[in-house]
């Protein structure tokens, strides 16, 4: 099986791309990562610029996407007209071509979307699902685990003696360690799991904000920090200024929050055939990874 992976380089891409690796030789994979340069996303915008890549490949994993726009990187650009390029170059090769496309959307990207982040997904999404290609689009929640910049900087915030949060930080999500999501990817790639579906990869409960970061303080040695309520206006007006320092404080990013970020895991469970990890399993295995590549490092 020849699989193409966009995006490889970034977080949920590398994690994709290390487990690919880690079995390609005993799955007879074969595994093709595109430089930025032989597929830039904020170029490639039509069908001609997908062709040549698509060449026997059997299997398409899009994981290109952004939290913030830039001057650079537009959401138009990176998840909507370059993904909707590549699908439908994936259409043009016909019977010799891509039998299947795994698509990381985001949990939200739906039709209560709201923001040019969600919207921007969920137009790539429906393009595949409405295609006739064989098609997976999953939705994940909040991703942390190594590596990941919102798990930094919630290590930050929660490392404060006292932490000021909107409402208190009563805000519902369901953050999704990285290892989970990639399990469903994998899952995925076997012929024996029925494709067209629209997976939520969530965790195995929803927790306030609040909560998630007292577990990251737990996870790092410390007791429960005081928490302080902020107003959501005074916050949003905060973030105006603030996400150019901190790029995710953006403050659509913070309406995101605010709405809440949750789905029922039991469709993940029976795709997994487990539940998701807790919160707890995840940050426990996130700090033995971290440790690893600590040590990986310094040889």
């Amino acid at each position: 099986m020849k699989i193409l992976l966009t995006g490889s380089t970034g977080f949920i891409g590398s994690h994709i791309k290390q487990a690919l690796e880690d079995i390609k030789a005993s799955a007879g994979y074969e595994l093709i990562t595109p430089s930025h340069h032989e597929a830039d996303y904020t170029t490639f915008l039509s069908v001609e610029h997908w062709l040549p890549l698509l060449e026997g490949v059997d299997v398409v994993i899009n994981s290109v996407g952004i939290i913030v726009e830039s001057k650079q990187q537009r959401f138009s650009q990176l998840h909507t007209d370059a993904p909707i390029a590549l699908f439908k170059a994936c259409q043009q090769m016909g019977e010799r071509g891509v039998k299947r496309v795994i698509q990381l959307s985001a949990l939200g990207a739906d039709e209560q979307a709201f923001t040019a982040y969600q919207k921007s997904k969920l137009k790539a999404d429906d393009y595949l699902r409405g295609s006739s290609l064989l098609w997976f689009v999953l939705r994940p929640s909040l991703v942390y685990g190594e590596g990941g910049t919102s798990l930094k900087l919630f290590k930050r915030l929660a490392l404060f003696p006292v932490i000021p949060l909107t409402d208190a930080g009563q805000q519902q999500i369901q953050p999704v360690h990285v290892s989970d999501l990639v399990a469903t990817v994998m899952h995925c790639l076997q012929p024996s799991v029925d494709d067209c579906q629209t997976i939520d990869v969530v965790g195995a409960k929803a927790i306030s904000f609040a909560d998630y970061l007292q577990a990251i303080r737990a996870s790092l040695g410390k007791p429960p920090a005081l928490v302080i309520r902020l107003s959501y206006r005074s916050v949003l007006l905060f973030s105006q200024f603030a996400h150019r320092l901190f790029p995710l404080l953006y403050p659509d990013n913070l309406r995101m929050l605010q709405q809440g970020n949750t789905a029922d895991s039991k469709p993940l469970t029976k795709l997994l055939g487990r539940p998701p990890l807790t919160i707890e399993q995840g940050l426990a295995l996130t700090a033995i990874e971290t440790t690893r590549t600590v040590k990986e490092k310094q040889v």
